[in-house]
C-alpha cells in the first residue's frame, strides 16, 4: 500500500461510492487529532464542497486551537454550511476566545434571524 493512513483514508474519503467515502471518513475520524495541521492543509486544497464541509467537520471534532483562526474565518465567511461546521467546531473548542467569537457572531445578526449554529 502507497501513502500512509491519512492519505490513504482521505482518498477513500474522495471517492465517488458512498459506502467507501463514508468509510474512509470514519476512518480519517479516528486519526484527527494527531493530523489536525494536515487536514487543515487538505481544507484549504479542496475544491469539493461536500468534502470541505467533511474537513471542517473533522477539523472541528479535534478541539485543537491550532483550528481557530480556520474556524473563525469560516464562521464569518459566506457559505453557511461551512459557518455551521465553524460553530460547531467553536462550540466544541470551548475557550474564552472561542465563546467571545460566537458571542460576537450572534450579536452581528440580524434581528429575528434563524441561529446559524443551532440554539
Amino acid at each position: 500500500m502507497v501513502g500512509s493512513e491519512f492519505e490513504r483514508a482521505l482518498r477513500l474519503m474522495r471517492r465517488h461510492d458512498p459506502q467507501l467515502a463514508e468509510g474512509g471518513f470514519g476512518w480519517l475520524r479516528e486519526m484527527a487529532g494527531a493530523h489536525v495541521d494536515d487536514l487543515i492543509v487538505e481544507f484549504g486544497r479542496e475544491t469539493d464542497h461536500a468534502l470541505r464541509c467533511w474537513l471542517l467537520e473533522l477539523i472541528g471534532e479535534t478541539r485543537s486551537p491550532r483550528s481557530f483562526d480556520l474556524l473563525v474565518a469560516q464562521l464569518q465567511g459566506e457559505d453557511e454550511l461551512l459557518r455551521d461546521w465553524a460553530g460547531r467546531g467553536l462550540r466544541l473548542l470551548d475557550t474564552k476566545e472561542a465563546r467571545r467569537v460566537l458571542w460576537q457572531h450572534k450579536q452581528n445578526q440580524p434581528p429575528g434571524a434563524a441561529p446559524v449554529f443551532g440554539p
